[in-house]
């Protein structure tokens, strides 16, 4: 499937308009010749033109241009029409509707922010977006969860992130930049990238100092950290423990998602060095389908870890599930959630299976559970059930059915990190190979925000330190004009 656009009306949105109906539908300047299939979506000044030709078989709407001057309002009038028209013609249903943005729930903050009423909020999901009464009631219920949280964020507070570009193998569905630590070369990058870690979260600790911020959480991702050897986690747990004092935190999580290499040493040392949150992540129970995504482990190694983690004193643990994935099916997807609720982690995340270009999945063109993905996911009930109440949510281009991922927990067991990095409240400093730091002006309602980036490979991210920290600097920048106006 190709996708085609002309005119200023038909650009990023029509396009992702299209491959809500045609994930894998590609963008073409040019159009294809009339056998191969088509979207085909048209603005001039007087007229918009949507077409689909699939197998063969062509249908079109034609309609006067948006009498609105707005390029925003003209943009919407168009992806309506083509939505319209791909729903017709594919009788699919999207359960988010036309909506292409990753961030549902924010829509009701901010919409709450401007004053907009309890109605006109459902509206804009149900008419606007056509989103079913399903989505809007789960995006409403995460909104009102979260409310009191974020009215407790302050202006000037953030939260620091580290990343850990190391996993005992690759599955399928990542597109992460991690290198595997069986081999020689890998195994050498990791003591020299701890290096660097901990002086850039040194110097993380000198800019959030100078620019007057307050950390409220710290997270260890990856990757896997626990791919780290136990004296490198200690090192780093250490770091972390002396340039940001855990006692001071709301919340301090740690990735230990791997059983593989997660033993119960490396769990005493997350605990004792003030990890208030873990991660242990099954993805599934079902030894075939762990290794059809390339995990190297069984479910009861994840049982045994999971247990590990319980005895040496870890009270919040997250769990992860993907709905979706190669060989799995409806029901071997429901007995995972099952015994994930059996165990009574504090978190289950239900992700819903994204495919990343970059992953082997499709890179080898393997087949998942594609048709029986939105039946997985409506299993979720189950949580409900079992008490677990929803509590972030976002989107992610290339999920299978245009679905989502949904944070469950316990009542009071909230990931704070997950909220505010999804809802962008606060900044997000970052350090480590791949970090992304994103910068959220204080105290402005959508107000600027700023992103720096460090290299993407660990080799380069050793090899050009020097960059890495001369980078940072925009941050001090950054806060330097708020700075000055109190």
């Amino acid at each position: 499937m190709q996708i085609v656009l002309r005119g200023a009306a038909a650009g990023y949105e029509a396009e992702h308009t299209a491959r809500i109906f045609f994930p894998g539908a590609e963008l073409s300047h040019t159009l294809p010749p009339e056998e191969e299939d088509l979207v085909l979506a048209v603005a001039h000044s007087r007229a918009y033109l949507v077409l689909l030709r699939r197998g063969g078989v062509t249908c079109w709407q034609t309609a006067p241009a948006s009498a609105s001057e707005q390029p925003r309002d003209q943009e919407y009038d168009l992806c309506r029409m083509l939505y319209g028209l791909l729903r017709r013609a594919t009788g699919i249903r999207p359960p988010w509707g036309m909506m292409t943005g990753v961030r549902p729930v924010r829509i009701i903050h901010d919409m709450r922010a401007e004053g907009a009423t309890e109605e006109e909020i459902r509206r804009r999901f149900l008419d606007h977006f056509d989103c079913t009464p399903e989505r809007w009631n789960r995006a409403l219920q995460i909104a009102d969860l979260q409310r009191p949280i974020l009215e407790q964020a302050a202006p000037m507070d953030c939260s620091v992130y580290a990343g850990i570009p190391f996993c005992p193998s690759r599955c399928s569905y990542c597109s992460f930049v991690s290198r595997t630590v069986g081999d020689k070369a890998t195994r050498a990058l990791m003591e020299p990238y701890v290096d660097c870690l901990c002086r850039e979260l040194q110097a993380t600790r000198r800019t959030v100092d100078a620019c007057g911020l307050q950390v409220k959480t710290l997270y260890i991702g990856g990757g896997t950290p626990t791919s780290l050897n136990a004296d490198q986690l200690r090192r780093l747990m250490q770091c972390m423990a002396d340039n940001f004092d855990p006692a001071s935190l709301q919340e301090f999580t740690v990735e230990a998602g791997r059983p593989d290499c997660t033993d119960e040493e490396k769990l005493r040392i997350l605990k004792e060095y003030g990890a208030t949150r873990i991660s242990i992540n099954p993805q599934t129970f079902s030894d075939e389908v762990l290794r059809a995504i390339g995990r190297r482990h069984t479910a009861q190694e994840i049982l045994d870890c999971f247990h590990t983690a319980r005895r040496v004193g870890h009270d919040n643990i997250n769990m992860d599930l993907i709905a979706g994935l190669p060989g799995d099916t409806v029901e071997g997807f429901r007995r995972s959630l099952r015994t994930a609720i059996s165990l009574e982690p504090e978190n289950i995340t239900v992700h819903t299976l994204t495919l990343k270009r970059a992953s082997n999945l499709v890179v080898e063109h393997r087949a998942a559970a594609y048709d029986d993905v939105a039946a997985m996911v409506e299993s979720c009930e189950l949580l409900e059930q079992a008490g677990y109440r929803p509590y972030y949510l976002y989107r992610q281009k290339g999920t299978l059915q245009n679905l989502e991922n949904v944070g469950w927990c316990k009542p009071g067991y909230e990931c704070l990190y997950n909220i505010y990095i999804m809802e962008e409240v606060h900044t997000i400093l970052s350090a480590g190979a791949g970090g992304s730091t994103k910068l959220v002006a204080p105290g402005v309602r959508h107000g600027r925000i700023e992103r720096i980036f460090n290299y993407k490979y660990p080799t380069e991210y050793i090899d050009r330190f020097d960059t890495v920290l001369s980078r940072k600097e925009g941050v001090n920048h950054f806060y330097a004009q708020y700075l000055c106006n109190d």
